[in-house]
Formats: C-alpha cells, sequence, structure tokens
C-alpha cells in the first residue's frame, strides 16, 4: 500500500465478516449490512419433480419480482435459488432506487434516440413507483423512503458534463434541476444536478415481503436448490428432482443457461462498499454521486456513490460505493482490494464527517454493451425462455422492470418496453467503440497478469492466502486457511476454461474473463459457470462438489 495513504488513514480492522465455505448465505466473505440486519430467508430443498406454468431459476430481486407478477396474474410458479433468498448480488447492492442512471443520458440519447431515451427514463421511474405500490398494497416494512438525489463533479472531470445532462435528462422527460449546493458535503459548492423524487430501502426486507407475498398466492419457493440442467423444457436439480414448465426464466445475475450470448455483449466489473458510522442528523438524507474519475477511465469512468441507512438510537451508517474494477483484474492497476477500500475511505473521509468504519464488502456489476439491461428472450434459444442479466449498477430497478416485462412476455400482454430490452438486440455500430476497447483493454490485462503456476509451490502459499500453482502439468488453486489447512481446486473456470484468479478480500477465486465466481472449495457463487470446480484438501482425491 502506498505509505502516504497508509499514513492517511487508520484502516479498518474489525469489519463484520461471515463464515460461509459454501456461498449459500452471500457470495462473498464480507458481511453486509443488509445481511447482518436481517435472519437469513430459506425455506425447503426440492426433494420431488413438479409441473408447473413457470420455472424461475435464482431467488433475488430480479427472480421474485417477477415471480410476485406472475402469481398475481394466475400463473403457477416454481422458484429454484441455489443459496438462500438474496444470497447473490441483491444482497451486496447499496439499493439505490433511481432514474438517475449510472450511465449518461446524453450517451443514451445518442444510442438510442430522444424517443427511446424517454421510454428508459419512464421505465426505471415506473419501477420506483411499483416498488413503492407493492410496499403498500403487500404492508412490507423495508424502510422505504422518497429522497432527493445529487449528481456532482468529480475534480477530473469538466462542467460541460452537468449541462448535456441537464439538457438531455429535461428531453427525456425528467425534472432535472442544476443547483449550486451539494447537501451534505464538506465542500458543499457546485455546480450539482439535482434529481427530485429518487428513493432508497432495505433490500432485504423488501425481498422478505416479496417471498411471503409469493407463498400466500400460492408460489413455491425452494432455497439450496441448484438447477444443473437447464432447457427449454424446465430444470433438473443436483439432486436429480425434475420441473417441468412451459415456460423457463433464468434470474441469475449473469445467465447460467448460455455459453457465449450475452456474456460476449456484457463486461464483469467488482465495485467495493465501506459503511461508517455518522452522527444522527448531521446529514440530510439524500443520495449522492460524482460523475467518475476519467482520468482513471475516460469511456467508463468508475463513480463513487452514497447514501445514509438507519443504524441505531445514536448513529446512521453511511454506505458509500466505488473503486470499480474488472473482475479478477484489481492487479492490472497495481492497486489490491484491501487498497481499494482505503481509496474508498480517503474519499469519503474527504466529502464527509464519518467516525469509524464497521462494515466493508464487494459486489458485482454486470455493464452491458449499451447501458441498458437484457431482458426478455433468450437469444437463439426457444421463445419460452427468459433471461435478466446486465444490471449496468442500476439491478433494484432493472431487476423490477424484468418482473413487469417478462411476465407481460409470458401472459402475452403488449409492453412498450420490449424491444428496448430486447436481449437479442446489438449496438455494435453506435456502443460497440466504447464497450470493445473496454473488453480489449481486459483482454490484455488478463494476458499480462495471467498467473504462470509455479511447480507445486504449495509450501510458500502463506496462511489466508491463495496461488495458482502446477502439479502434475496441470494448473490448480491452493488457498492456505488460517488453520494451515490446503484447499485446492482445477483453476479452469467452467464456462470457458480461462484461469481462475484469487480475491484476496471476499476469499473467493474470480475468472476475469466472463465474471465467474468460485469458493474457495470451488463451489460456483456467481454465473455464467453452473458447474463448480473439482476439489480437494491436501489429498490427491478430486472431487466433483
Amino acid at each position: 500500500m502506498d505509505e502516504q495513504l497508509e499514513e492517511e488513514l487508520a484502516i479498518p480492522q474489525k469489519i463484520k465478516t461471515t463464515d460461509n465455505v459454501n456461498g449459500s448465505a452471500t457470495s462473498g466473505s464480507n458481511a453486509t449490512y443488509w445481511l447482518e440486519s436481517t435472519q437469513p430467508l430459506s425455506s425447503q430443498i426440492l426433494n420431488k419433480g413438479l409441473k408447473t406454468d413457470v420455472v424461475i431459476v435464482g431467488g433475488g430481486i430480479a427472480g421474485l419480482s417477477v415471480a410476485y407478477n406472475l402469481v398475481k396474474a394466475g400463473k403457477k410458479v416454481v422458484v429454484v435459488e441455489d443459496g438462500n433468498i438474496g444470497s447473490g448480488e441483491t444482497g451486496r447492492t447499496t439499493a439505490h432506487l433511481v432514474n438517475a442512471l449510472d450511465d449518461r443520458y446524453y450517451d443514451l440519447e445518442r444510442m438510442f434516440g430522444k424517443d427511446k431515451t424517454k421510454l428508459v427514463a419512464s421505465s426505471h421511474t415506473e419501477a420506483i413507483n411499483f416498488i413503492e405500490n407493492i410496499i403498500a398494497i403487500e404492508n412490507i416494512e423495508c424502510e422505504f423512503k422518497r429522497v432527493d438525489g445529487y449528481l456532482f463533479l468529480h475534480p477530473s472531470d469538466e462542467p460541460s458534463t452537468l449541462d448535456k445532462e441537464l439538457k438531455a435528462c429535461n428531453e427525456a422527460g425528467l425534472q432535472v434541476e442544476i443547483s449550486d449546493e451539494v447537501p451534505g458535503l464538506n465542500d458543499s459548492t457546485g455546480p450539482c444536478l439535482k434529481f427530485p423524487d429518487q428513493a432508497k430501502f432495505h433490500p432485504m426486507k423488501y425481498l422478505e415481503g416479496l417471498y411471503k407475498a409469493i407463498i400466500e398466492k400460492g408460489g413455491l419457493v425452494f432455497t439450496n436448490t441448484h438447477a444443473e440442467i437447464i432447457d427449454h423444457t424446465g430444470i433438473v436439480t443436483r439432486d436429480g428432482h425434475e420441473v417441468k414448465a412451459d415456460h423457463v426464466v433464468i434470474a441469475t445475475n449473469s445467465p447460467v443457461n448460455n455459453k457465449y450470448i450475452p456474456h460476449l455483449q456484457q463486461y464483469a466489473y467488482r465495485t467495493y462498499v465501506i459503511g461508517a458510522r455518522v452522527k444522527k442528523d448531521t446529514l440530510p438524507d439524500v443520495l449522492w454521486w460524482d460523475t467518475g474519475d476519467v482520468n482513471a477511465n475516460a469511456e467508463i469512468p468508475p463513480y463513487h456513490y452514497v447514501r445514509l441507512q438507519p443504524l441505531d438510537d445514536q448513529y446512521d451508517l453511511l454506505i458509500s460505493g466505488g473503486e470499480d474494477h474488472g473482475t479478477g483484474l484489481a492487479d492490472a492497476e497495481h492497486i489490491t482490494e484491501g487498497e481499494r477500500y482505503a481509496l474508498l475511505e480517503k474519499w469519503t473521509r474527504a466529502h464527509f464527517e464519518i467516525e469509524d468504519i464497521i462494515y466493508q464488502w464487494s459486489g458485482q456489476v454486470l455493464e452491458p454493451m449499451d447501458s441498458l439491461a437484457y431482458i426478455g428472450r433468450n437469444p437463439t434459444d426457444h421463445k419460452n425462455v427468459y433471461i435478466v442479466t446486465g444490471d449496468s449498477g442500476n439491478g433494484m430497478t432493472h431487476a423490477t422492470i424484468a418482473g413487469i416485462l417478462i411476465k407481460d412476455l409470458i401472459v402475452g400482454n403488449e409492453n412498450e418496453w420490449a424491444d428496448l430490452y430486447d436481449p437479442s438486440r446489438f449496438k455494435l455500430f453506435t456502443a460497440g467503440k466504447t464497450f470493445f476497447k473496454e473488453v480489449a483493454q481486459g483482454l490484455i490485462s488478463y494476458i499480462k497478469t495471467k498467473p504462470h503456476p509455479e511447480d507445486n509451490e504449495m509450501e510458500s502459499i502463506p496462511a489466508d492466502e491463495g496461488k495458482i500453482v502446477k502439479m502434475d502439468g496441470k494448473p490448480y488453486g491452493v488457498y492456505r486457511d488460517e488453520a494451515n489447512q490446503l484447499h485446492i481446486v482445477e483453476a479452469e473456470c467452467t464456462h470457458m476454461k480461462c484461469i481462475i484468479k484469487w480475491n484476496g478480500d471476499e476469499k473467493s477465486w474470480d475468472c476475469p474473463c466472463h465474471g465467474s465466481r468460485f469458493t474457495y472449495e470451488g463451489q460456483v457463487i456467481n454465473g455464467p459457470a453452473n458447474r463448480n470446480l473439482l476439489y480437494h484438501k491436501e489429498d490427491k482425491v478430486l472431487v466433483n462438489r
């Protein structure tokens, strides 16, 4: 770590972690506030064959939003989730509910035109309204609140960015205003853009409400149930139980039923979050975002995003995120995961009066070629198979849009968003330059930092670290735990055989090519991979877990 940075910061030592060897609780070793402040949400494991109208793979906000809308429409629905409810990215979000998107509206207008950009804005607005209505209808206690949001300039950016964005937002039908002051910042001088009527909530409490409503309306939800085989007829679980269905929905963040599409049209990033205590009533309850560091990446500037969350009688939790990088490629920029948290803390302390850091975690963001999620019929597949992916940093609203849109596609309703989010669209000429530059840079970084296995160097691996080594001519990932036990996995990702990289922060093996992730025991916790890595514990007998 940079010595000056180390001196400036009191790096947190008492961060909450979780004992999560098999990934069923969450997709990382760092605990999130959302999961720590709620009870684990699980149900029975599927133990028999079933026939249903719709089977949904994935029990996060996307899968449960689709399920909720379908059971309300009178469909028989079965949801299968291979961990607990919300154990994927829903439990690792920061839960901003916004039509102020991660991507600039002037870029969307360039790619889609003014009319479709209006649809983009209105779809996210409708998603927020939908969540608010469902909370009222189902009496869900999830701390939903309408708040204003403020977009302010990163020091590396130009004021013209805000001028262009203001014009594009207003043309898209959003009532955005320019302001000279950013409420709550240490240096509150503008300019900034004010986005009124945004929102926030507790995502796991919202999921619990959706889950209960689905069950009450006759839906079936099975947790710790892995869909091993998926096709247009339904699924077969790892235990061999079959669910036959007229329609199949894959809501696994990154689709696990496709090998190539849409994985060649989106790119996986890790993003980092800290939770800091702040004294109650010292900050306004709003959302904050900066425009991103164009010096770090002019094409897709990594930005910061911040919100408040009630914590206890004396303190609120300031949840601050950012410092993104391509999944598995933290070392390509010579900045480790730990240093990412330190940089995030430094930025946060420069902008807000915070006390101690009590949470840190990371999450996965899928950035599609043209900034919009892929929601609808699965390309090159049967017409009864649907996918939800490409959250583009706005997973809560994109998932809610999916709940509305996929329901309409299945029941045969017209939906004006269908073409906009169609997974078969391909914006090569309007969006491809930026996207392919990003992919090319990621490929170059992967090649430059690709692990070069060393012949059986296991003895040199320190406790609580992982490394790629070579045994009998093959690469293996080896992690030595704090009890000095070795955990060994085959190092080729089960998706497309890229060599995995050790993530020392979340204690996982991450694939730099398409974002698949595995626990140190080889359990798959992020798609597109759908099979575990072969694993053994110090003996030479590999087992398929």
